[in-house]
C-alpha cells in the first residue's frame, strides 16, 4: 500500500465530505451530538477536538459533557514528538492558544494546562477523514492518533469512537501494521462497534 493509495483516498473522502449541503451538514450534526450524549458520565476524562477544515463540530456534545460534571480535554501537540499529550478544555470560555501548530488554513491552537496522556482519558472522539467497516481510520496523515494509541498498548486504554459523517464510511481502507482500529464509530446514519 503507497501513500499515493491513502493519499487519493483522503481525496475522494474530504471531496464527499464537502460536497454536504448546509443543511445536510446541520442535521447530521445534530444527529451525532446527540448519539454522542449517552456516553457521558460525570466525572469522566474526554478526550474531544478542536474541528479543522470541515471536520464534525462537537459544540453541542461538549455543552451536554460539562452539564453532566465531565472533564474535557484537547489534544496538544508538543514539539518534536508525535504522542499526543492532553490538555484540560476550559470551562469559562476564556481559553487562549499558547500557539498554533500547522499551515495553511489547517491551524491547530494549543492549549496550555495541566497535561495528561491518551491512556489517563475514559473516552476519546477521534476525528476522521474516513473509517472502515473494521474500524480503520484515515486521517489528516500526521500519524498523531496512531502514534498516541499504540502507547497505550500496554495499559489501560480509553474508549476510542471515531466521529464523522456517514459519507466518510468505507467498506474497506488501506492499512499499515502499526494501524490500530477504533472501538466504535458514531455517524447521522449509524452506530458502530468494532
Amino acid at each position: 500500500m503507497s501513500q499515493q493509495e491513502k493519499n487519493e483516498w483522503r481525496r475522494q473522502l474530504r471531496r464527499a465530505r464537502s460536497q454536504m449541503s448546509t443543511k445536510q451538514r446541520t442535521e447530521a450534526t445534530r444527529t451525532i451530538n446527540r448519539r454522542l450524549k449517552p456516553y457521558v458520565k460525570k466525572g469522566q476524562r474526554i478526550g474531544v477536538y478542536w474541528p479543522i477544515g470541515k471536520e464534525l463540530q462537537l459544540d453541542e456534545f461538549v455543552r451536554t459533557a460539562r452539564q453532566r460534571g465531565a472533564r474535557l480535554y484537547l489534544p496538544y501537540i508538543e514539539p518534536h514528538s508525535k504522542r499526543l499529550w492532553f490538555t484540560p478544555y476550559l470551562d469559562n470560555g476564556s481559553q487562549q492558544a499558547e500557539r498554533k501548530r500547522g499551515g495553511g488554513k489547517l491551524f491547530i491552537p494549543q492549549f496550555a494546562g495541566a497535561k495528561i496522556r491518551a491512556h489517563n482519558l475514559d473516552l476519546l472522539l477521534v476525528p476522521i477523514v474516513g473509517i472502515d467497516r473494521q474500524g480503520y481510520r484515515l486521517g489528516q496523515a500526521g500519524g498523531f492518533y496512531d502514534v498516541s494509541l499504540a502507547a497505550t498498548k500496554h495499559r489501560l486504554r480509553p474508549n476510542t469512537l471515531g466521529v464523522g459523517f456517514a459519507c466518510q464510511l468505507v467498506d474497506t481502507l488501506p492499512r499499515e501494521a502499526h494501524d490500530i482500529p477504533l472501538d466504535g464509530f458514531v455517524s447521522e446514519a449509524a452506530h458502530l462497534q468494532f
